[in-house]
């Protein structure tokens, strides 16, 4: 195993004696107290930094205690901040830390309470405060410290206003989407299937939105044709537990789509049951166990009739496998000899459920969950940790992946996917966090030249290293946030968008906007959204076209929370790539050059096929003429083209190769003469 060795600052450091009062006086604010988080506290108190707040909005779970060592079992349910002061404090007593269980979104923490610090310190786990937290450091003029970990790798940088690269200099992965209709229709993989369950949580126990709706997809009039007729006869004579009006009503020879949320209620699904519903499961005087009435027909719908659905859409499955219908009794008694021989030992989120199981557990965790709907609590949030809501998404995704021919999951797997988890590492975090205070001390001493951007890899690279240091970029001219006036295009269908959608899913979901004023550009100062509450609510149901947004038309959006303003350039598009709602793509005149140099390639390729067209009309009249010798031409040179190729380490990304190495900014020096660690 590689070793780190002691390490060695080859920068200008002010000696210990003016240095430690430095540590001691200076303000540092650390945003997260989890795995990164708790570690990184903890060197601090031990390096001598004396003023520290940190903030946190979590409380700590029995799944922290295996890599956040501040916390005991004994602190399970309380506030990580202030568990995490509490423990710090015992590495050293005479520091002075300020623990806040809150939000970092929340407006009492903008510009004014960033500048109260010296530096700010991440120790996040998600891009939207990562974004949010990057833009008040810019806004404030305070440096930032940025880290992540995702399982073995790990990054830190060093973000300092109009010196280097923000957070949002490069364009970061968007989280995988996948269309409604293959959640619905056509699963192909187990993320499919756990998808679509976290979905059907939603609309039987949760915030029912409706673009997550688990019913067949009917949208398409010619793919469906007498779908709902020939499904619902096919139910009526497989089952009689639930009626023809399940899945749709037919009114005027027209599909109605029901939502799932309206379904349940329909069937009494409510907090408001009758005695006979209390209990999940009762035995038949033969000893077959039999669901309560509602669980049944709810099996019945999501597993057997609704895929008989699927089933008359004949031309979902002319190139797909067809999937099998599964009714109550069929779960009860398919492939039992042969799940029967499934390791029963080992870890049991790691043994794979048998479709027997999966209707129990079903059936068990709806029981459970449903109890929980009282007349003051209508709505539940889907946790990963809770125990019975990961029962009802393993249970019915492993369900429907059996239905669909598709490798069923552990519970263990379904939780990492469901949860976008990727396994946490106790040694990242620390070698991350030590990083990050070693970073730390050179923006102390103001040697931003010296600070790097160091990657830790999962293996080491042709050079032996783990971790990989790299010079810093400067900010990037285009960048949406730190450039000197960010601008951007935004292709939507000005007539199908909303407000409320260009609020929800472009400002604050695509832009991480917190609190967003949109006002018209058209010489009146359209107010189009506010972020007063309540000021223009009655403009989200309206259509922009409604405001006389056109293409063309120029919206600046300000947050005053973020202290950021960019203008944005309407482009009206009825059509997007993959059915997208809107398409962020960047700075207008950057556009117009791509779309020019595209209409060049355009012309040029019309030319070279013209071009060609003549050089065979002329090949054919050559051809009809005597043959001719030529000589041999020696003097031909064939060059192999050279691809140059510029490496661009990016968050998360497996490095196999040592950057170049480069001059260093200060002195003659080279980055391999200035690393600030070597391992063996």
């Amino acid at each position: 195993m590689a070793t780190l060795l002691p390490v060695s600052f080859k920068m200008a450091v002010p000696k210990e004696k003016d240095f430690m009062p430095l540590l001691a006086s200076c303000r540092i604010l650390v945003v997260g107290a989890g795995g990164i988080g708790c570690e990184l506290l903890k060197n601090l108190v031990l390096t001598g930094f004396e003023d520290i707040e940190v903030i946190d909005l979590d409380t700590i779970d029995v799944s922290n205690l295996n890599r956040q060592f501040l916390f005991q079992k004994c602190h399970v349910g309380r506030s990580k901040a202030e568990v995490a002061k509490e423990s710090a404090l015992r590495f050293n007593p005479k520091a002075k830390i300020v623990a806040h269980h809150d939000s970092v979104l929340k407006p009492k923490y903008g510009v004014p309470f960033f500048k109260e610090f010296t530096m700010v310190m991440n120790a996040l786990d998600n891009q939207a405060a990562r974004n949010h937290v990057n833009r008040l450091c810019l806004a404030s003029d305070v440096p930032l410290v940025e880290s992540g970990t995702a399982g073995y790798l790990g990054q830190v940088t060093v973000i300092k206003k109009g010196l280097t690269e923000c957070y949002e200099c490069q364009p970061k992965a968007a989280q995988k989407t996948y269309p409604g209709c293959t959640i619905r229709n056509t699963p192909s993989e187990p993320i499919h299937c756990i998808v679509w369950a976290k979905h059907l949580f939603n609309q039987l126990f949760g915030e029912a939105d409706p673009d997550e709706d688990v019913s067949p997809d009917s949208a398409d009039p010619e793919l469906v044709g007498q779908a709902g007729k020939s499904a619902l006869d096919s139910s009526e004579a497989q089952s009689k537990a639930s009626t023809t009006q399940d899945n749709e009503s037919a009114s005027n020879g027209n599909v109605l789509r029901v939502s799932t949320r309206a379904w349940a209620s329909s069937h009494d699904y409510c907090p408001k049951r009758s005695p006979f519903l209390e209990t999940s499961m009762f035995t038949t005087s033969f000893g077959f166990r039999l669901p309560s009435l509602t669980i049944l027909k709810l099996f019945t719908k999501l597993f057997s009739e609704d895929i008989l659905y699927l089933l008359s859409m004949e031309k979902l499955w002319e190139n797909r496998r067809r999937p099998t219908p599964l009714t109550w009794e069929e779960a009860g008694t398919i492939d039992e000899e042969k799940e029967a021989e499934n390791d029963k030992g080992g870890i049991a989120d790691q043994r794979l459920w048998s479709v027997k199981e999966c209707q129990e557990i079903f059936s068990s965790a709806v029981h459970i969950i449903r109890k929980r709907l009282t007349g003051e609590v209508t709505e539940l949030v889907w946790d990963k940790d809770d125990e019975s809501s990961m029962d009802f998404v393993c249970a019915c995704a492993n369900l429907r992946a059996h239905i669909f021919g598709i490798q069923r999951k552990t519970r263990f797997d379904v939780k990492s996917m469901a949860g976008n988890i990727i396994p946490a590492i106790a040694t990242t975090n620390a070698v991350i966090a030590g990083l990050i205070v070693l970073e730390g001390l050179k923006v102390l001493a103001g040697e931003f030249g010296a600070a790097r951007t160091t990657y830790l890899n999962r293996r080491p690279n042709p050079r032996r290293r783990l971790l990989v240091p790299c010079a810093l970029d400067p900010p990037r001219p285009q960048c949406l946030v730190c450039a000197p006036r960010p601008r951007l295009a935004l292709k939507l269908p000005v007539a199908l968008t909303s407000v409320g959608a260009l609020k929800d899913k472009v400002l604050r979901g695509a832009l991480a906007m917190a609190a967003p004023d949109v006002e018209v550009v058209d010489g009146k100062g359209t107010i189009l959204i506010s972020s007063e509450e309540g000021e223009t609510q009655e403009n989200n149901g309206k259509m922009l076209k409604e405001f006389n947004i056109v293409d063309g038309t120029q919206l600046n959006c300000d947050d005053f929370l973020q202290n950021y303003n960019i203008l944005v350039d309407i482009i009206d598009c009825d059509q997007l790539k993959d059915g997208a709602e809107f398409e962020v793509i960047g700075d207008p005149e950057q556009l117009k050059k791509e779309q020019e140099e595209q209409a060049k390639e355009q012309d040029k390729k019309e030319e070279e096929q013209t071009s060609s067209s003549s050089t065979s009309a002329a090949t054919a009249a050559a051809s009809l003429l005597p043959p001719t010798v030529v000589e041999d031409d020696d003097d031909l040179v064939c060059l192999d083209d050279v691809i140059v190729k510029k490496r661009k380490v990016e968050e998360g990304e497996e490095r196999e190769e040592e950057p170049p190495l480069k001059k260093a900014r200060s002195g003659g020096k080279t980055e391999e003469e200035e690393e600030i660690m070597v391992l063996e």
